[in-house]
């Protein structure tokens, strides 16, 4: 049986549509690229005023803190921030914090999360650099409580960061102490943790959560004379609420910054 030829309508509205014409992979490709450069907006909008809109995609950042400073509930925060808007997260769990009742509640999608529970820092780090590389848009490392099982070299800390900037991905290690070196683009420091209470002094007081300094101590093409400092509160189970804006102070007011 011979197949008649198209009418010279089903031609013409061929030739009208075939430019507008995609497969669906097509239009999930174009919605990445157009997303590529906005950076991840948290909850706390002035911490993201203080990196500058948000945790940046293709840049590795590193948050430093010690035993309750907010580090875990920030990686939180940015995972439940990415798989509201449906797209996939990877948590490399070393520590072993996670609290998949607790992240439910928080309004992580669950469905949306790949969790990994590595036992060493070289484990953590290749896989993470594995997930980057598959194309989640964010991959969140937690490195644990001080000391942090495990060595890895400094080139293994560089291939996550080139992964990184080739997939434009947001990778958020958060880790007791500094371990990425050089290889981190933008670095945040949690410091002077310390108790939050109400009433007042010779009553009964109520600890209504922490406070703590955050600083911006790295930023690839930021100039090195001035650091970002914001005071923020911690309330239980939650990320954090500005006490005030952010500030940038000359870096010879911090001299501890220097020592990082």
């Amino acid at each position: 049986m011979i197949a008649s030829a198209p009418s010279s309508s089903v031609r013409d509205v061929i030739a009208e549509t075939r430019g507008a014409l995609c497969r669906a992979s097509d239009l999930v490709k174009r919605r990445h690229r157009s997303e590529a450069d906005h950076p991840l907006a948290t909850t706390m909008p002035s911490f993201d005023g203080m990196l500058g809109g948000g945790l940046p995609r293709g840049v590795l950042t590193e948050l430093v803190g010690r035993t309750s400073c907010g580090r875990f509930a920030t990686l939180m925060t940015a995972l439940q921030q990415i798989t509201a808007i449906g797209e996939p997260a990877a948590l490399v769990d070393q520590g072993g914090h996670l609290d998949p009742q607790a992240a439910d509640a928080a309004g992580i999608d669950l469905d949306r999360l790949l969790w990994v529970r590595p036992k060493k820092l070289s484990d953590a780090l290749a896989a993470a650099e594995l997930l980057v590389a598959t194309g989640f848009s964010l991959v969140a490392v937690d490195l644990g409580l001080a000391p942090v099982k495990g060595r890895a070299p400094l080139a293994a800390w560089l291939r996550l960061a080139r992964r990184t900037s080739e997939h434009r991905a947001v990778t958020l290690v958060g880790s007791p102490y500094r371990l990425s070196g050089c290889a981190a683009g933008m670095v945040v420091v949690a410091s002077n943790l310390r108790g939050h209470w109400s009433g007042r002094v010779g009553e009964l007081r109520t600890l209504e959560g922490l406070k703590a300094n955050l600083e911006l101590v790295k930023q690839r093409g930021r100039r090195s004379e001035t650091v970002s400092r914001l005071a923020f509160t911690l309330p239980e189970a939650a990320f954090g609420v500005a006490s005030e804006p952010f500030t940038e102070i000359p870096r010879k007011d911090a001299p501890h910054v220097q020592a990082i």
